[in-house]
Formats: C-alpha cells, sequence, structure tokens
C-alpha cells in the first residue's frame, strides 16, 4: 500500500471557522444590545406606561423628522425642483423617471414628487404651459399636480 504525497489540510480552516469567529465577534454586541433596549423600554418611574409610552414615541418621531429630512426622495424631489426652475419641467420629469427606474426603492415616492413638479411648475410656467410639459411618469401624476394647484 502507497502513502500519499498529497498534503493534507487542517480541519477547520474553512467557511466555517470564519462564520464561527463572526458569530464570536457579532453576537455579543446584539446581546448588549437588545438587553440594553430591554431596560430603556421597563417603566423604571412607576407612572402609567402609557406616558413612557407617549414619551419614547415623541422621541422617536423627532429622530425619524430628523433622519427623514434627507431621505433619497427628499434629496431627489429637491434636485428635481431646482432643475424644473433652472431648465423645465420635460428635464425633471425624464430625470424623475431615469431615477426611478435606476433606484426602484423610489418608486413608492414618485407619485409625491411628480405632483410636487407639477404644482411647482403651475407657480413658474402657469397653468397652460406647465400642462404643455405632462407626460406619462409615475401615472400622469405631474398632470394631477398641475390641475390641483390649478383647480
Amino acid at each position: 500500500m502507497k502513502q500519499s504525497t498529497t498534503p493534507r489540510t487542517r480541519r477547520g480552516r474553512g467557511p466555517a471557522r470564519r462564520v464561527g469567529r463572526t458569530l464570536a465577534l457579532v453576537l455579543p454586541v446584539v446581546l448588549v444590545l437588545s438587553g440594553t433596549l430591554a431596560v430603556t423600554r421597563v417603566n423604571w418611574s412607576g407612572s402609567p406606561s402609557s406616558s413612557v409610552l407617549a414619551a419614547s414615541e415623541a422621541m422617536a418621531a423627532d429622530a425619524s423628522t430628523r433622519a427623514s429630512s434627507r431621505a433619497p426622495q427628499d434629496v431627489l424631489r429637491d434636485r428635481l425642483l431646482w432643475e424644473l426652475q433652472e431648465k423645465n419641467p420635460g428635464v425633471a420629469l425624464t430625470d424623475l423617471q431615469q431615477a426611478v427606474n435606476g433606484r426602484p426603492s423610489l418608486a413608492k415616492h414618485c407619485v409625491a414628487i411628480a405632483r410636487a413638479l407639477g404644482r411647482a411648475a403651475v407657480r413658474i410656467y402657469g397653468p397652460s404651459r406647465a400642462q404643455s410639459y405632462a407626460r406619462p411618469v409615475c401615472d400622469t401624476s405631474f398632470a394631477s399636480g398641475v390641475a390641483a394647484q390649478h383647480g
């Protein structure tokens, strides 16, 4: 019987070891954070829990207001409103369609952005000229924004 001359690799040096190391680093952090969050949810004051809930909701609303002030849809809307003023609504609508095609997560905000563009176009160009730029971006929301601002 002949011995194999190929070198043998030691066990435990593959992907399982990397996964184990990752879990060893991440798991304590997750446990500490979840414990911290659980402690903050406990009503330590002895007052009714509704006041604690109301306070936490107020803090969450304040945090979400600050976080959403520069959300991607807000940045896109601001950029498109600038383009509408500096160039024309057609350019802004084309860029809106390209942005939604390139980043599908913006699709749920497309209608609101297109309506805002329509209202701004009426203020800048007047109702008839603003309507001439309408095209089927986001289910004709631009046109409905023009109509809402004019009517």
